[in-house]
């Protein structure tokens, strides 16, 4: 029997401020299969979706034919320079520039814009507030599917105003006003690190404040009243207590247009094979017999793009 050969090569495209961004480019040697866009949230970088042995969604996927571009935000991962004290950009930058360098340079790469977009935690609400800026771009993509993504925290679970309200919303400012940026892979709170714009900005939205961009005034929930969206399945952890309850992946949705839009659940009282975190929902061996063959079938349900006007 034959085995699926899987190769990983790192890619690189530069910004006019002399960044480079990092895609991790996962595929499966000879396949001709679509490309999927993969974004990470915050005090992240690619690596969720990935290890170099070829484990986690993304080698997963590449063995099903598909071709995977995984990011790394600027200043994250493999992304240079990596994020310091005078690393003066934040979200807004993401989704301006960032997000629109890496989708062209993809389109450019693969031959066509990437048809399948996949996000974790703040990942998802940075694809939506790109669509929101960018709506041509809208019925160029098939479906999305969003691991644990929500914009503003509703719940109320002890461990929310924990990592919540006492770690993101208090002393991440007093670190990043020590360093100049949030040394989170320092404290063990990530993988990563945040710029002090970054973490501000992603703060105040977290808040339950209005989604306007703090930069220009932008609306995105305004934006996106009444249009719809790509058919995006929203997975859910029944162990993530803190950071993305159902309540607060629903709010997320009711502001996320009037697409179709499917939140479900992962647990072992719903049928599957472990109770899933705002982690291991992507990292756990079981993942590859619940969500993400959930996720297989919902690519090839919306499997074109003009299924996100239905």
């Amino acid at each position: 029997m034959n085995k699926k050969v899987i190769k990983q090569n790192s890619l690189h495209t530069q910004l006019l401020d002399k960044q480079t961004l990092h895609l991790r480019h996962i595929y499966q040697e000879g396949a001709k299969g679509p490309s999927v866009f993969f974004m990470h949230g915050a005090v992240e970088n690619g690596k969720i979706f990935y290890s170099v042995k070829n484990k986690g969604l993304a080698p997963f996927l590449a063995s099903h034919g598909f071709h995977c571009y995984v990011a790394d935000l600027r200043g994250r991962g493999e992304s240079l320079p990596a994020i310091s004290s005078s690393s003066e950009y934040g979200q807004s930058e993401s989704i301006i520039e960032d997000l629109p360098a890496m989708l062209n340079f993809i389109e450019h790469h693969h031959g066509d814009f990437p048809k399948y977009w996949v996000a974790h935690s703040w990942g998802g609400v940075l694809m939506n507030s790109y669509f929101a800026r960018f709506p041509e771009t809208v019925n160029k993509v098939a479906s999305c599917v969003y691991f644990g993504s929500k914009r503003s925290l509703y719940n109320h679970h002890v461990s929310k105003y924990f990592q919540a309200n006492l770690l993101w919303f208090g002393l991440a400012h007093f670190y990043t006003k020590k360093h100049g940026y949030l040394p989170a892979k320092t404290l063990k709170w990530g993988s990563d690190n945040e710029t002090r714009k970054s973490h501000k900005q992603s703060a105040q939205w977290a808040k339950r404040a209005p989604w306007i961009d703090s930069d220009d005034g932008f609306d995105y929930a305004q934006e996106l009243l009444g249009k719809a969206l790509p058919p995006t399945l929203h997975v859910a952890g029944v162990k993530d207590k803190a950071l993305a309850q159902p309540i607060d992946i629903q709010k997320f949705i009711d502001e996320s247009g009037c697409g179709v839009q499917q939140l479900s659940v992962y647990g072992r009282q719903y049928g599957h094979k472990h109770d899933y975190g705002h982690i291991d929902m992507l990292t756990h061996k079981c993942a590859c017999d619940d969500q993400f063959k959930d996720l297989l079938s919902w690519f090839e349900r919306y499997d074109q793009p003009e299924a996100s006007l239905t």
